[in-house]
């Protein structure tokens, strides 16, 4: 068993990207250097679709974070989760600055990944909208009607841009808002749009507009041919009101920002601590907004990312303190 027991901050983790963005990393954690990338994986054991190590986390001590969970999960991760993951966090959460409109794309199911990817997870995600910029901060996500199956093979075969944009809903954003995007959802996020998101602990993708965006598309299928990779994509119509939620005005020691229907997948909820907070025991990943004070040990201010073993125990956060904590599902034993 390892000696990790107390919270460790972390070091910002940008793989590489095809779409621009970055200034608004830089500037939330402090950096004069704005063009390392537009997505900073925090505490990542996830590496990127097809990479061997891009996308993991290091330690400060050097270590793979994803090798020092192997080596205890029941210390880092809690021995529940660990019964039913094993040495797997069950959680990517990352900090993504849309420097321009990413594109259409939507991800596989839990099923659809067994099945075809070899994997136990999909990746349904969550948006936790923590800064805009521009004139125009708008998320694009579900459906506005059921679109048949030819349709969008269509689009994607012609790259028809427009027509697929335009049969999204699109969503305003500002800080505060959450978005619950579950797998098969299409979806894009618009230029100015930074956020904390949470999502299964995978890479894996469905690029529908990958012209202008990806070097070909090959690159947009996930090796399966779009024949077979559009059979993740849900058809038929999302209503954002199921969606998204306006969380700014809450402001509670912990405000849950999503409902059950994330507990399979993630948990999140914003801290609002004047003073001192005891948190129960649990791996968490931890996102400072605003203010600075310590958590358990740790000093901690804007633009801080923290991660924290199951094995810290109930941690203290003190000092004027808006934190975003990330956790992993709810294991099934716990859901009713």
């Amino acid at each position: 068993m390892s000696s990790d027991t107390q919270p460790v901050t972390l070091e910002a983790n940008q793989p590489r990207q095809f779409y621009r963005g970055g200034a608004a990393i830089a500037a939330f954690r402090s950096r004069d250097v704005a063009d390392r990338g537009p997505e900073d994986w925090v505490a990542s054991t996830t590496t990127q679709f097809g990479k061997d190590e891009a996308g993991l986390s290091r330690l400060p001590d050097g270590r793979w974070l994803r090798d020092a969970v192997a080596a205890d999960p029941a210390g880092w991760l809690g021995a529940e989760h660990a019964a039913e993951f094993g040495a797997d966090t069950a959680l990517l959460v990352k900090l993504l600055d849309a420097g321009q409109r990413l594109p259409v794309h939507c991800h596989p199911s839990d099923a659809f990944a067994a099945t075809h990817l070899g994997c136990r997870h999909g990746k349904t995600e969550a948006w936790i909208v923590i800064g805009t910029a521009g004139p125009d901060p708008t998320v694009y996500i579900g459906f506005r009607e059921d679109v048949p199956a030819a349709v969008a093979a269509d689009w994607v075969s012609t790259q028809d841009s427009a027509a697929m944009l335009a049969a999204l809903n699109p969503v305003k954003v500002s800080p505060g808002d959450t978005v619950f995007v579950p797998a098969g959802v299409p979806h894009a996020i618009g230029e100015g749009v930074f956020i904390v998101e949470l999502q299964q602990p995978t890479d894996f993708s469905v690029t529908l507009e990958w012209r202008g965006f990806l070097a070909d598309a090959e690159a947009g299928h996930l090796g399966l041919g779009y024949d077979k990779a559009l059979d993740c994509l849900e058809r038929r119509a999302q209503s954002p009101g199921d969606l998204v939620r306006r969380t700014r005005a809450l402001t509670g020691p912990s405000v849950d920002l999503f409902d059950a229907q994330a507990d399979p997948f993630f948990r999140a909820d914003r801290l609002h601590v004047s003073g001192t907070a005891a948190l129960e025991p649990s791996f968490g990943v931890f996102v400072v907004l605003e203010g600075a004070g310590t958590l358990g040990p740790v000093a901690v201010h804007r633009g801080s990312t923290v991660v924290v073993p199951h094995a810290a125990g109930e941690v203290v956060v003190t000092g004027d303190v808006v934190a975003i904590r990330c956790r992993p599902p709810l294991v099934s034993s716990l859901r009713s």
